[in-house]
């Protein structure tokens, strides 16, 4: 893994990041990052994979060791599935694979000689390694909710339209605008959240009390409101949504954002991996509960 993570914005957009002549790149570079171990906890994530950070006197080695190696030393592979690795030789004598397909990639797998087989992790597993200091921070927020129930309302940049050649808006998720609109979350979460439980809500949503109208039924709670917990332990915003991702995840009831699949609540049945189709976003709901526009 590497050492640090990079936390600035420009980090989504696409391509790779330029890099910056002036005299005081690494100390930009200090600014927009953050160690790897202040977001997770590395001893803890080891007990199930073993983790080497790319600034470790072992990573060193294996680095050293692979170019020695030459051919035999480091292999990027793509679309190559865990059976293709074990049962294919063209593998068996690597030293290290790469399975992202790429030398710029921060998460590099290495091979166990020992024990070949694949180890599949849920995708829970890394958000509950978080660093020990999150955890903590994450527990107390906790014990003060009490018995609680979540939300994770994803706005922000998932609604975001664009014209087409007609002049008409459309968006990759047309129903996400309006199924995380106060009045729809009322309506979709009554069947599963009981009047009266107390709400916590993460949210990208910026606008001030965007979610009140929630509170002729719930008792509402955000990080926010846990800011004396909070500010003396959260640098940036990614340790602060990797502390809210546990709170949700210790919820009665968690009910998020996109339908992930039949085993999940969730505000829109819109799935999380869109089809890249920009279609016309769906505004209101006639009374039979029908979509319309």
């Amino acid at each position: 893994m590497p050492s640090r993570m990079c936390i600035n914005p420009i980090h989504n957009k696409k391509g790779i990041l330029r890099r910056s002549n002036t005299a005081n790149s690494e100390e930009t570079w200090a600014a927009k990052s953050c160690s790897m171990d202040s977001l997770y906890d590395m001893d803890l994530i080891s007990d199930t994979v073993p983790v080497i950070l790319d600034n470790s006197k072992l990573w060193y080695q294996v680095l050293t060791t692979s170019m020695k190696l030459g051919a035999r030393g480091v292999a990027h592979v793509e679309r190559v599935s865990h059976v293709d690795l074990k049962e294919n030789s063209r593998f068996s004598n690597l030293l290290l694979i790469n399975r992202t397909a790429s030398p710029l990639s921060w998460f590099m797998e290495c091979k166990d000689r020992n024990d070949r087989s694949a180890i599949l992790l849920p995708y829970s597993f890394l958000p509950s390694m978080a660093a020990k200091n999150l955890r903590n921070v994450a527990d107390k927020i906790k014990a003060l909710l009490g018995d609680y129930d979540a939300i994770h309302v994803r706005r922000g940049d998932k609604i975001k339209t664009r014209k087409d050649r007609f002049g008409v808006d459309r968006t990759l998720h047309p129903h996400l605008d309006r199924d995380t609109r106060p009045e729809f979350i009322l309506h979709r979460i009554e069947k599963w959240v009981p009047p009266g439980r107390t709400l916590f809500i993460a949210s990208n949503e910026r606008t001030p009390g965007f979610f009140s109208p929630l509170t002729v039924r719930y008792k509402l709670a955000y990080s926010s409101n846990f800011s004396h917990i909070l500010d003396p332990m959260i640098g940036n915003n990614y340790q602060l949504f990797m502390v809210e991702r546990l709170i949700m995840m210790g919820a009665k009831k968690f009910i998020r954002t996109f339908k992930e699949d039949d085993t999940y609540f969730s505000l829109t049945d819109d799935p999380k991996k869109n089809s890249k189709i920009w279609k016309m976003p769906v505004s209101t709901m006639d009374e039979d509960g029908k979509q319309t526009l």
